[in-house]
């Protein structure tokens, strides 16, 4: 797994090993931030099921001031912080061991991304419910395309969905944010030729020194 582009494009990150967590797929993760890179430069970002982290440390890479990183799995959060100590970005990161539903409470956000484990389909709305206290202004859901999510969700409404093959992302926005307006929809097309994480040759990846 590697760093997609920013300051550690190209560099490798470590996975938490096992079934537990369910990384981000790399050419979804270049579709997320093509569409952030107006709105994530100097935000504070929160990646609230982090599982090995890649988002949030893309995050970092990409701009942002701060990365908060929620993780329940006690050996998923020890890779992550090995992570953030081989990219040496302990100082703009805080990780925090449990539950999102529990500890999105009081986060002081611009941007959520939010991608439990599918099967937990009630996550959605807790998290969505629990973020409305203090709602940032952009909310990422990571979902099956199988799965419709709500296109309200209190102070959320849904903006703009992007879908490769069993995964979607949805974006919401908080009520007032400029971005609200009629639901787009938007299919990630496979690239012949090109390396799925970058959109460019794959020539290899830099490791983490």
């Amino acid at each position: 797994m590697r760093i997609i582009g920013g300051e550690f494009r190209h560099r490798i990150i470590k996975a938490p090993e096992g079934q537990d967590t369910r990384p981000t797929p790399d050419r979804l993760r270049e579709a997320l931030f093509n569409v952030l890179q107006t709105r994530i430069e100097g935000a504070v970002f929160v990646d609230a099921h982090a599982g090995s982290g890649a988002v949030g440390l893309e995050a970092l890479s990409r701009g942002a001031r701060q990365v908060v990183l929620i993780e329940r799995s006690k050996p998923a959060v020890a890779v992550i912080k090995e992570n953030l100590r081989a990219l040496k970005v302990d100082g703009r990161a805080r990780v925090i061991q449990g539950s999102a539903g529990t500890y999105l409470a009081g986060q002081a956000a611009d941007i959520v991304f939010l991608d439990p484990p599918y099967e937990r389909v009630g996550e959605y709305e807790t998290c969505f419910r629990v973020l409305a206290d203090k709602p940032p202004s952009l909310v990422i859901a990571q979902h099956s395309s199988r799965e419709k999510l709500e296109d309200v969700y209190g102070p959320f409404h849904r903006y703009r969905t992007l879908r490769q093959g069993d995964n979607s992302l949805s974006f919401y926005s908080s009520v007032g944010d400029n971005a609200v307006g009629a639901e787009t929809e938007d299919a990630i097309a496979p690239a012949d030729g090109v390396s799925e994480a970058s959109g460019e040759p794959d020539g290899g990846a830099e490791p983490v020194a």
